[in-house]
């Protein structure tokens, strides 16, 4: 071969292409792309045919269709889920009872519920210590203990734990029992029947040794951190009244390292709930997670999620009667009874998109082109506009459980587009919103190129102007109603050519801090919701507080409770920002 440069060698040839390339890109104004996160699921999946749930009277898990593509060009989902299910985390009031409650065992930390539990507590880096030679080490329905000198034979072998770690022990247990039934019996009931060892799980001095060392934050993949037959709430009470939280029913702590491992966990946040359900994920990829794990020790963690309550625009009230998602209703399962146990524990109903959450492609397309054909007229027509205009409507059956979680977080590049507010025309009964345009991003982008990789963030500020508590009827709340009701100007919307745009850049994740990236002119967001889904964008709507994170380096995380079925839904987002001169509290 003839090299193009006489007296280069081939490695020389190489190292002037690559210079010559990214001199190029630079003139064009284009980005270097972003690495996308390796990123290591430990959550259970949650389904009914699995012991997802404890079977002491709590909340059967259901998972009802609402609306199909067939019907309404989308898919939605009820859900009746406890707090306890699947992988879960605790609250310190989970079994710590408020200190004005005369209970047994009441404190400080009674009130400290899961929406009040701070978001650089949920990050930090994995320790792991390996007991999986204890997992079945008991007698029929009793625990392995769990001791001090447990932690200690690791910090001998490793390095001493201490404030920003999780310490996660690994057992083994929900990797070898979470079988659906007949055999999942194994995970909870046959230990609790005393026909098989319970789960490994640690004494109450081992509580107080983490606590006193600084660490906040646990994990384990048993069923339980409490231990059976009779220290559960010993062992909940040690970690509770010291403040801390920690996730239960993890899973494939194996695939983590023993230190350096960055973790998260992004939990459902429930207005004075007890914890909640929680997807727990890692990032191992040694440089990102150093930067992580730095990021949650400086406590420079900012939340990005609505409050789950009942009191709040939550859930989508549609555009008219029979279109309402389903509403959100709290029920206390258990308050310190002696008919369930000395705990506290809510249930719900809600729909499975309610608050902060993730829009998968599958939402809004049909799983195949025969569901287009058996499909309302109406749904069909919509769809014959859309392709003429844009082309074949794409189709998915993704569902959450198999959804990439890497497509779920990135570096994040905030797009200030609240001087659109206000300038929308809309009358009464007809909704209408600024729309966010191609030319508009290309302007954003000669200042800042858009990479590959990125999560890009709409700040439109609307949750941070309407989300409040919702008005007495027949008032509408100004969040969701009123807009979609055309008495109030609607939240922007992200134009079909923006978001072409930003597929064209390698955006696959989209984020906006209003209830949806496509508005609320209800024909214009069916279009808008069939176009990003067609291109594989990934959307993770109703974010609050981005302005914190609007001038600052920030990682991106999101992730979906891991339900069965279900097309994304609600979960936490979270941002690790570069510390600064005042870390987020």
């Amino acid at each position: 071969m003839k090299l193009p440069f006489p007296s280069c060698s081939r490695v020389q040839v190489v190292l002037l292409t690559v210079c010559a390339a990214t001199a190029a890109a630079a003139l064009c104004g284009a980005a270097e792309p972003v690495s996308p996160p390796a990123v290591v699921d430990l959550s259970l999946t949650v389904a009914a045919d699995l012991p997802c749930v404890w079977p002491v009277g709590m909340t059967p898990l259901a998972v009802v269709p609402t609306a199909t593509f067939d019907r309404t060009g989308r898919h939605r989902d009820m859900l009746v889920i406890d707090e306890h299910t699947g992988t879960q985390w605790d609250a310190p009031a989970h079994f710590v009872p408020p200190p004005d409650s005369g209970l047994d065992g009441a404190g400080p930390m009674g009130v400290v519920t899961g929406d009040k539990v701070p978001a650089w507590q949920f990050c930090g880096e994995a320790c792991v210590i390996d007991l999986t030679k204890h997992r079945d080490a008991a007698a029929p329905g009793e625990s392995f203990l769990i001791g001090p000198e447990h932690v200690r034979e690791w910090e001998i072998a490793h390095r001493p734990v201490g404030p920003g770690d999780v310490v996660c022990f690994r057992t083994g247990y929900s990797d070898a029992y979470y079988k659906p039934f007949p055999a999942g019996e194994r995970f909870i009931a046959d230990a609790l029947r005393k026909r098989a060892p319970g789960w490994a799980a640690p004494r109450p001095e081992t509580m107080t040794y983490l606590a006193d060392r600084g660490v906040t934050t646990l994990a384990i993949d048993g069923a339980s951190m409490g231990p059976l037959p009779n220290l559960a709430v010993a062992t909940h009470r040690a970690g509770g009244n010291r403040g801390m939280v920690w996730v239960e029913c993890a899973t494939n702590l194996g695939s983590l390292p023993t230190t350096g491992g960055f973790v998260a966990i992004l939990a459902a946040k429930h207005a004075g709930g007890s914890g909640g359900e929680c997807r727990m994920v890692a990032i191992t990829e040694p440089g990102r997670a150093a930067s992580l794990i730095a990021r949650a020790k400086a406590k420079a963690v900012v939340d990005l999620s609505v409050t789950l309550d009942e009191n709040l625009p939550i859930v989508w009230p549609g555009w008219g009667p029979g279109e309402e998602g389903g509403r959100y209703i709290a029920k206390v399962l258990n308050a310190f009874s002696k008919e369930r146990g000395p705990f506290f524990a809510l249930g719900h109903l809600f729909d499975s998109f309610a608050g902060t959450h993730v829009v998968l492609p599958s939402f809004s397309l049909p799983a195949d082109r025969a569901e287009i054909t058996a499909a309302d007229p109406a749904i069909r027509a919509a769809v014959a506009t859309y392709e003429q205009a844009h082309g074949p409507l794409g189709t998915s059956a993704l569902r959450t459980a198999a959804a990439p979680l890497e497509r779920m977080m990135g570096p994040a590049h905030v797009v200030d587009v609240r001087d659109l507010v206000g300038t929308a025309s809309f009358t009464a009964g007809k909704p209408a919103g600024p729309l966010v345009t191609r030319a508009i991003l290309e302007r954003h982008a000669r200042t800042r190129p858009f990479r590959p990789g990125e999560a890009v963030l709409f700040q439109t500020g609307h949750t941070d102007r309407t989300f409040r508590p919702m008005p007495p009827l027949p008032e509408q709340d100004a969040c969701l109603a009123m807009p979609l009701a055309g008495t109030a100007e609607g939240w922007p919307a992200v134009a079909a050519d923006a978001l072409a745009y930003l597929a064209e850049q390698g955006v696959g994740l989209i984020g906006t801090d209003a209830p949806s990236l496509s508005g609320v002119d209800p024909a214009l967001a069916q279009q808008l919701d069939w176009f990003a889904a067609s291109r594989e964008l990934t959307v993770v709507a109703m974010l609050t507080g981005l302005e914190a994170i609007a001038d600052r380096e920030a990682f991106f995380l999101f992730a979906p409770i891991k339900i069965a079925g279900t097309r994304g839904g609600y979960g936490r987002g979270l941002a690790l920002v570069e510390p600064g001169p005042e870390p987020q509290p």
